[in-house]
């Protein structure tokens, strides 16, 4: 018996547009795959973001990758501030505070999917 029609059944083809442009904590995202998608992996989720000034925070549970799309700044991961531009990578580690400044486009990973209950603004140090 062959096993590849329910794995198409489990394939999704999206592209920017087809999901309405909502406000995140880090900027505008278009969310490519998220969990609320029927039939797709709660494995990861991928949004596309237009970053406007993302606050410091952290994930407890969650990895995250940042793919430079388009557009330059930075991103601050545990304190240290790492110039980006297109076609840079940035893998960030649970419970590491990053935030991230500029005008860029990038493309978020979250490992496992990243939920609402698992983002936690960092603590202001004055």
């Amino acid at each position: 018996m062959n096993s590849v029609p329910n794995a198409v059944a489990r394939t999704l083809v999206r592209h920017e547009g087809h999901t309405p442009r909502e406000r995140s904590a880090c900027g505008w995202r278009d969310r490519l795959i998220s969990r609320e998608d029927e039939g797709v992996s709660p494995a990861a989720w991928v949004h596309a973001v237009d970053i406007d000034g993302a606050r410091p925070h952290f994930h407890k549970r969650s990895t995250e990758l940042y793919y430079v799309l388009d557009g330059s700044g930075t991103v601050t991961v545990g304190g240290v501030v790492h110039p980006v531009s297109r076609g840079s990578m940035v893998h960030i580690p649970p419970e590491v505070i990053h935030s991230a400044e500029g005008r860029m486009r990038v493309l978020v990973v979250g490992i496992p999917d990243i939920a609402d209950d698992d983002y936690y603004e960092a603590p202001v140090i004055v």
